[in-house]
């Protein structure tokens, strides 16, 4: 176990080192630049493997444990370790992560974006795994620092050299908005590590801020606060967001939204609830108002980019979608409560597996019809996927209904506890203004639920035959499309007809963490 974990960690960075190697003469196929490709196919499919192995490794009967744990002094001075570890909050984020990058390097070895050299983009993926799966795994907040921080320059190229219109503006946006919140993060780190005498994560959180003043608490809280939230992102430092998903590649969207924006809300589970528990009192309702802003605003946006006549692009619709969806989320962990973390955690799977099925169905449908824009894809008739092209237009639709939050699929479980845990915070929070966040999440899925159907409407249905429709002739769903798609639409079900299978793993572990420690 514990070599599986450090073999999950180092070996994307061996695989990114060794793509940029010649393929030795055996294994090039009938290019060089196949071969690249399918050694990200390789690379990411071994990881996953690995990560399957170290799931049924794990000991279910105990996720509150930290298991697979190396401890290793790094720098002395400090008292810095290279510590690692996996528990039931962090061990389900590693295991969608390997499966999102393997996914993702699987559709780009048939639908590489138009760029540079392949064997920079297989790199620069192999560099951005490393960096998200570090994120999960360490457990001394220098190391998390380093790790946050490494994902922001392979995500500058992804989008700047193989993005689509107005790259290099959303690259500039997204890499100084991200730079800029981790500089005042790293303060809040240093402020805790340096106070505390440690920066090991686990010590921290059993010692629950007892080390730290109420002052000192609140200052880490706002520092480290506002450097997550950028990355989460939380209204109203969320701007990046949308400019970053409308110029990404299809696998860039796909990343950022099914695994980046997680690293944020991991953070504030990982390290401000359990060892700043004072500080995050205080903030609590703060970021429960902003979550609840942010809820309304991601829907208002989708549904004025859904009007008829707006020219709304789709990637970016599904953007904004992600800032509501991770209102959810953030009004979840703002409960302090195990019912409204829980449901942060369950969100936070069930988000990256949907709007990860989403940006890939939109980025099929922008290779179908050469555009994004709403209107031209609804047109004089609509898209009439339906008729067109019907299993593709079969999966939009799930999706679709699973982000709204049917009940049965994922996206409902996490929402419904966020709200479940804003009716009853924890004590000491004001539980009028939750009742109120819990009344304005309730407005939120109707919004979202309303600006999805309308998309749902205008893409999918119309008469294919009509006069003034496009051709007829339009490709259905792929194979390699269909093998990157069908287990996040099979995940997608399984974890809403039996969500105790991600609970149980989280359930025990928050307990501990918000006891301080203590299960």
């Amino acid at each position: 176990m514990q070599f599986l974990l450090a073999f999950i960690l180092a070996a994307p960075l061996i695989g990114a080192a060794a793509a940029l190697l010649p393929a030795p003469p055996g294994l090039k196929g009938k290019s060089p630049e196949q071969a690249v490709l399918r050694h990200g196919v390789t690379v990411t499919g071994v990881i996953l493997a690995a990560a399957i192995a170290l799931t049924l490794g794990f000991d279910h009967d105990a996720p509150a444990r930290f298991q697979a744990t190396t401890d290793i002094s790094w720098i002395p001075a400090l008292n810095v370790r290279i510590h690692l570890g996996i528990d039931g909050i962090s061990l389900p984020l590693l295991l969608m992560t390997a499966l999102l990058f393997f996914l993702c390097a699987l559709y780009s070895y048939y639908k590489l974006p138009e760029g540079p050299s392949p064997k920079a983009f297989v790199a620069l993926l192999l560099v951005l795994e490393a960096g998200t799966l570090a994120t999960f795994a360490v457990l001394d907040l220098l190391l998390f620092f380093l790790a946050f921080e490494m994902v922001l320059i392979p995500m500058y190229f992804l989008i700047a050299r193989w993005g689509g219109a107005q790259r290099q503006a959303a690259a500039w946006k997204f890499i100084l908005f991200t730079l800029l919140g981790s500089v005042v993060m790293l303060l809040g780190l240093l402020l805790i590590g340096l106070n505390s005498g440690t920066f090991d994560m686990v010590a921290l959180a059993s010692d629950n801020g007892r080390e730290l003043t109420h002052t000192t608490q609140l200052l880490a809280v706002l520092a480290i606060g506002i450097g997550l939230a950028v990355k989460t992102p939380m209204w109203p430092l969320h701007s990046w967001l949308p400019d970053a998903h409308t110029a990404a590649p299809t696998v860039g969207s796909v990343l950022l939204a099914g695994v980046l924006l997680k690293m944020g809300t991991y953070g504030f589970v990982r390290i401000l609830l359990p060892v700043t528990p004072g500080g995050m009192q205080t903030f609590a309702p703060y970021l429960g108002a902003f979550a609840a802003i942010g809820i309304v605003y991601g829907s208002l946006a989708c549904l004025a980019l859904a009007r008829k006549g707006n020219k709304g692009d789709l990637k970016r619709l599904i953007a904004y979608s992600s800032v509501g969806h991770m209102g959810f989320v953030l009004l979840g962990i703002a409960t302090m409560t195990p019912t409204g973390v829980n449901g942060a955690l369950f969100a936070n799977i069930a988000h990256g597996l949907i709007t990860g099925l989403l940006f890939f169905l939109v980025g099929a449908l922008k290779d179908r019809y050469g555009t994004a824009d709403l209107d031209t894809l609804a047109g004089a008739t609509g898209a009439a996927l339906y008729g067109r092209a019907p299993r593709l237009g079969a999966f939009l639709a799930f999706a679709a209904v699973a982000s709204l939050g049917l009940p049965g699929l994922a996206g409902f479980w996490g929402e419904m506890l966020a709200l479940f845990g804003a009716f009853d915070p924890a004590e000491g929070l004001s539980r009028p203004a939750f009742l109120t966040y819990m009344a304005i999440g309730g407005l939120g899925t109707l919004l979202t639920a309303g600006y999805l159907l309308i998309v749902v409407r205008r893409v999918c249905m119309g008469d294919p035959k009509a006069k003034g429709a496009a051709p007829t002739a339009l490709p259905d769903i792929q194979h390699y499309e269909f093998a990157a798609w069908t287990p996040l639409v099979a995940l997608t079900v399984l974890a809403g007809l039996w969500p105790a299978v991600l609970l149980g793993l989280t359930d025990p572990a928050v307990q501990k963490l918000l006891a301080g420690g203590n299960s």
